[in-house]
């Protein structure tokens, strides 16, 4: 790796510092705490530099300050945020729970996932704020960091400047033909637009996308994963300079993975606990460290929810990107009532759904649940 061979270069202009949130008494009590409401500002840096590497942890009595609690980061004076998502989303870890994730830019990383750290560069000509605001109703009451950055006399003109933009959408399922992947229910037609997608990325300006956080939570036990990628390019129409086969193939895996598996550049870091089929919560990942998107006036990156999007998913994604600045506003944050997690499928929910079959079919009391295959709805029989 490049970043290897450059370990034994001698470089010039550059020191090294740290903004952490050690006790300042020299005491050993290393943390801060953000109450509820409240926004903790991490890091003030003034002039240029490049911010390497950012670790943090912390406690609290909700169980959901992971998304919660939202981390920005802003670049030379700007007033909109570069980086906005929920704490836990940005590091790699969904809905709200803690689990490792391994990847080469981001971890969570033992002990279970409470270490988050991030390894993207992130430069910076004139100042860099870091914060993270508690919009939970209950204290973060104990947040340490390490933000680790090097300071330059100045940085590179083409030195892009660091994004990072959580979204999510409850997807519609098709409205003439319903739910209808992959078990072929009806003859499905052809997607001949990105129109309809789940847009992870809306960007104008010059640069480059280098990453995705892609957390879906199925409510049926539905293979969910035949949705294609669709990238336009400054402004291009459909198809578009790139266009993908499937979900689980712009992730780098095939045929309807449901086993984790975590390679530094891709991988699944949590998959369903099994009722049946992918009913459930799963994260998948992909950086394009190797095989940036590059556009120079703007950039829409898309994917189906389901072959011409035919499915009803609670979608989440973190998006990250490097571009000239300005950027386009990201737009309001949902609050918090409206990042909270859909409820889970239980087996309750699904014996309601086997009472609703057996009254379409008649109301036999020895439906089996595979009546369909022979007759219609309605038909009455045995």
């Amino acid at each position: 790796m490049k970043q290897m061979d450059d370990l034994y270069k001698l470089r010039s202009g550059v020191r090294s510092k740290r903004i952490s949130s050690y006790d300042r008494s020299g005491g050993n009590d290393d943390s801060v705490p953000v109450p509820p409401g409240t926004r903790k500002e991490l890091a003030r840096i003034e002039g240029a530099g490049i911010i390497r590497h950012i670790w943090m942890t912390h406690s609290s009595p909700d169980p959901m300050i992971r998304r919660n609690a939202v981390i920005r980061m802003y670049w030379d004076g700007e007033t909109e945020p570069s980086v906005e998502s929920p704490l836990g989303d940005f590091f790699g870890q969904g809905w709200g729970e803690q689990y490792n994730f391994t990847s080469l830019p981001l971890a969570a990383a033992p002990r279970k996932g409470y270490a988050l750290n991030c390894y993207f560069p992130m430069p910076f000509g004139n100042g860099a704020v870091i914060v993270v605001d508690n919009e939970s109703d209950q204290e973060l009451d104990s947040l340490y960091f390490y933000i680790d950055y090097e300071e330059h006399d100045e940085i590179p003109d083409d030195a892009g400047r660091f994004h990072a933009q959580w979204r999510r959408e409850l997807t519609d399922a098709d409205p003439e033909q319903g739910e209808n992947e992959h078990l072929g229910l009806v003859p499905q037609r052809p997607n001949q637009s990105d129109e309809h997608n789940y847009v992870f990325a809306d960007i104008e300006g010059k640069g480059h996308f280098v990453g995705l956080q892609y957390y879906v939570d199925n409510p049926s036990t539905m293979w969910y994963g035949e949705g294609d990628d669709m990238w336009m390019i400054d402004g291009e129409a459909w198809p578009g300079s790139l266009h993908g086969t499937g979900t689980e193939d712009f992730f780098n895996t095939a045929y309807c993975p449901d086993e984790q598996y975590l390679h530094p550049y891709f991988g699944y870091a949590k998959v369903p606990d099994k009722i049946g089929g992918f009913l459930g919560r799963t994260h998948s990942y992909r950086f394009l460290l190797e095989d940036p998107i590059y556009f120079d006036k703007s950039l829409r990156g898309s994917i189906e929810h389901g072959h011409n999007n035919c499915l009803t998913l609670d979608i989440v994604t973190v998006a990250y990107w490097y571009q000239t600045e300005p950027h386009k506003p990201f737009g309001k944050l949902p609050g918090r009532a409206e990042r909270q997690n859909k409820p889970a499928i239980t087996l309750h929910d699904i014996h309601y759904w086997r009472q609703e079959y057996r009254k379409a079919f008649g109301g036999c009391t020895k439906l089996w649940g595979d009546e369909w295959r022979t007759r219609k709805p309605g038909e009455t029989g045995g």
